[in-house]
């Protein structure tokens, strides 16, 4: 059997997740969780052979999770199924150590098809999520600049945001407009939309 750890926080979508996961023979649901906190502690109590991890859920995010699971118990192995398929938040994935990515778009099938090759130690990507990763590049702001840049997102003024990150308010402007200069954006908001849009935060 193969033991599955299901992370979202949208109780519809874990709950059909598992009720579909179920019907498969070679399956177990040992656990279902809405929190990144709640999966790791979850995981390590439960060893599960494969977590399913939404994205975006209240922290840790489903990338770090992923990345304190490779570290902490390798047995078992991380996919990330999210609605929010974009490049930058692919090869963040990737590099954390997550095994699989796919769109919560894929089918029932197609779902447990990947967990299988997962589970017996295979990777898997959803082809279209590759393409654009690789058409789309690798970032080009630096993890200081897309830290400011996340928080003038969210409205953040710039002292604020100084703050936040323990720089001061001219250093956080000069961030800013590196990345608005590189993003080719004419302000911090449109930079971090675009940002956002590639996945670099």
């Amino acid at each position: 059997m193969i033991r599955i750890l299901i992370a979202d926080d949208e109780h519809l979508i874990r709950e059909a997740i598992a009720g579909l996961l179920e019907l498969e023979d070679d399956f177990e649901i040992v656990g279902q969780v809405a929190s990144g906190d709640e999966a790791l502690k979850a995981a390590l109590r439960l060893r599960p052979d494969v977590a399913l991890l939404d994205l975006q859920m209240p922290p840790p995010d489903g990338i770090e999770v992923a990345r304190q699971l490779t570290n902490q118990l390798p047995e078992c192995r991380s996919i990330i199924v999210t609605s929010h398929g974009r490049p930058g938040y692919l090869k963040s994935a990737l590099s954390a150590g997550a095994r699989g990515f796919l769109p919560k778009t894929t089918s029932s099938r197609n779902l447990a098809e990947v967990v299988r090759k997962i589970a017996a130690g295979g990777r898997h990507v959803d082809p279209e999520l590759a393409a654009e990763a690789i058409s789309a590049g690798d970032s080009p702001l630096t993890p200081r600049e897309a830290d400011v840049l996340a928080l003038a997102r969210d409205g953040a003024p710039v002292d604020e945001i100084a703050r936040r990150v323990s720089l001061s308010p001219g250093t956080v402007r000069n961030y800013l407009a590196a990345a608005i200069a590189k993003l080719g954006a004419s302000n911090r908001h449109e930079a971090a939309r675009i940002a956002a849009k590639h996945g670099w935060i």
